[in-house]
């Protein structure tokens, strides 16, 4: 089986502050269902009030980050046995969320 990645930036996410609970709601359904079916492994959003560090080779940390690796928004890991079902559980994270979600596919690890 194969691990994906759907997320979104918050950016994406354009919702009234009234309609968050419904929202969230939705999502949480989607999670609940992606349990159920035992292909959840792990989801969240980022804490975007908690700033990021890059941890260089010598174990020195500064507050920058890689150019372009702005990480916000949130994600899901599913691990599914295939594309087109991960396209399915993005679709309802989708609509659940209200907004479009990216799908990534993790590469291959006998270890994980």
């Amino acid at each position: 089986m194969t691990k994906y990645l759907i997320s979104f930036p918050s950016e994406a996410m354009i919702v009234r502050e009234d309609e968050l609970p419904a929202v969230a709601d939705a999502a949480r359904a989607v999670i609940e269902q992606a349990k159920a079916a035992g292909v959840y492994v792990f989801g969240g959003g980022i804490n975007e009030q908690v700033a990021p560090v890059l941890v260089a080779g010598d174990g020195s940390a500064s507050p920058q980050i890689y150019p372009g690796s702005q990480l916000r928004g949130g994600f899901t890991i599913l691990e599914l046995p295939t594309r087109d079902e991960a396209m399915a559980w993005a679709r309802r994270l989708a609509v659940a969320c209200r907004c479009s979600q990216e799908l990534r596919e993790f590469m291959y690890d006998p270890a994980s």
